[in-house]
C-alpha cells in the first residue's frame, strides 16, 4: 500500500507538472518567438532532467551510479520519454538488487 504522504507528494508533483504545460500555452498562445526563445524552451526539459539526476552523482551508492551511466547511454540513442522510462525503470531494478 502507498503511504499517503507519498501519494500526495506524486499528485502535487503531476499538477504542477500539468499547470506549468497548460500555463505555457496560455501564456504564449498569442506570442510569436523568435529564434532564441524557441531554441530555450526546447532545451529546458533536458535542464530538468539533469537537476533531477545530478545530485545522485555525488553519492556513493553503486546502484544509482550505474544507473546513471545506463541513462547517459540510453539518452544518447533515444528521445527524451524512453530515456526516462528506461532510467527509472533501471534505477528502481538495480536499487532493489543492489542493496548495500
Amino acid at each position: 500500500m502507498i503511504h499517503t504522504p507519498t501519494l500526495v507528494a506524486i499528485l502535487f508533483i503531476a499538477g504542477t507538472t500539468y499547470l506549468t504545460r497548460v500555463l505555457g500555452y496560455i501564456l504564449l498562445k498569442n506570442k510569436t518567438l523568435n529564434n532564441k526563445q524557441r531554441q530555450i524552451l526546447e532545451v529546458i526539459p533536458g535542464c530538468v532532467l539533469i537537476s533531477v539526476i545530478t545530485p545522485y552523482f555525488v553519492k556513493d551508492n553503486p546502484a544509482d551510479l550505474i544507473a546513471i551511466f545506463i541513462t547517459v547511454l540510453v539518452a544518447t540513442r533515444f528521445s527524451l520519454l524512453p530515456t526516462v522510462v528506461i532510467s527509472m525503470a533501471s534505477a528502481a531494478l538495480l536499487r532493489m538488487f543492489l542493496i548495500f
